[in-house]
């Protein structure tokens, strides 16, 4: 969101965030919660969620356009302005949401972050992917000899497939990311963590993030969901990393295999791929980052759906 709206204001847009007070922004910003509720215990989560999205809705009038990352909840407010909302849908949650999507298909105006995640019951004015800021993440062109495992520590995120995959090629891995399964981490990760062969470095911040990706010999992200996104595969390829993924969700749309990485279907095939990464181009996992997933792009492309939004709103109004 961050990128996004920075690049909003460069692009000469006249932007006002709706976040915590603590958030760093070029545009205005306006805040009804101080702090984010996950670091201030006093917060009623419910009660700051209605609080924020209340104050944005009530000064719809400011605005031509309002452009809704926070879920579903804030479409319930939209058929009472006349300010056009733009919905980003970052995956769905559950599928227990989708009446309110669909009540609000025809009013809204919905922006998918893969074509993978397209909910067939649902209208979308287009399909953007996440961009990065290609500046955080340095090329390197040689890479090592590790593998590394980036993201939560969650069954769904292939943490143990991780780990039988580096045993397997005989290659050290090295895991980065936040325990948000404690038993499964306790139970299937813990047991192998030698400080060897088998590395937890933690959660690792900017400062930390572009050395232990692009000393990388690939990622390994050997998902067992429909992922909408993934930003880590990004992060890696900017670096020069190549990526060794299962193909479910988007992750077609994401590596082109054969060149930026593998996809792969199963343990047997991934340990072959890991044999074969070092014969992969890392400058051409630069370059099609560059080409494709630059902010810059995404922030184009935003702005060419505020324009058609606004277009299509104006001539129902004729």
């Amino acid at each position: 969101m961050s990128l996004l709206t920075e690049g909003l204001v460069q692009s000469g847009l006249d932007v006002t965030l709706f976040a915590t007070g603590d958030s760093q922004t070029s545009g205005k910003l306006v805040a009804v919660c101080p702090h984010p509720y996950s670091e201030d215990p006093s917060v009623n989560p419910k009660v700051a969620e209605c609080l924020h999205i209340s104050e944005i809705f009530e000064r719809s009038a400011e605005f031509d356009l309002i452009h809704n990352h926070f879920d579903f909840l804030p479409l319930t407010y939209s058929g009472l302005i006349d300010t056009p909302v733009v919905t980003t849908i970052h995956g769905f949650s559950s599928p227990s949401i989708m009446p309110v999507y669909k009540k609000y298909n025809a009013h809204g105006h919905y922006v998918a972050i893969s074509e993978a995640d397209k909910s067939p019951e649902l209208d979308y004015v287009a399909t953007i992917h996440h961009g990065i800021d290609i500046a955080q993440f340095p090329f390197s062109e040689v890479g090592g000899e590790y593998l590394l495992f980036f993201g939560r520590i969650h069954p769904e995120k292939g943490v143990q497939e991780a780990i039988q995959v580096a045993q397997r090629a005989g290659k050290k891995l090295v895991i980065a990311g936040i325990v948000q399964d404690r038993e499964y981490f306790e139970a299937r990760v813990e047991p192998y963590l030698d400080g060897n062969q088998v590395e937890y470095l933690g959660a690792i911040g900017p400062a930390q993030r572009s050395d232990v990706l692009g000393r990388a010999l690939a990622l390994l992200h050997l998902i067992s969901f429909d992922e909408p996104f993934g930003l880590s595969l990004v992060e890696a390829m900017a670096c020069g990393t190549p990526v060794i993924a299962f193909g479910r969700g988007s992750i077609p749309e994401i590596i082109m295999d054969g060149e930026t990485g593998y996809i792969v279907e199963d343990i047997e095939q991934a340990v072959h791929a890991v044999a074969a990464a070092r014969s992969l181009d890392r400058s051409a996992c630069r370059e099609d980052v560059e080409q494709r997933f630059a902010h810059t792009r995404m922030v184009d492309d935003y702005v060419r759906v505020y324009r058609e939004i606004l277009r299509m709103e104006a001539s129902h109004e004729q």
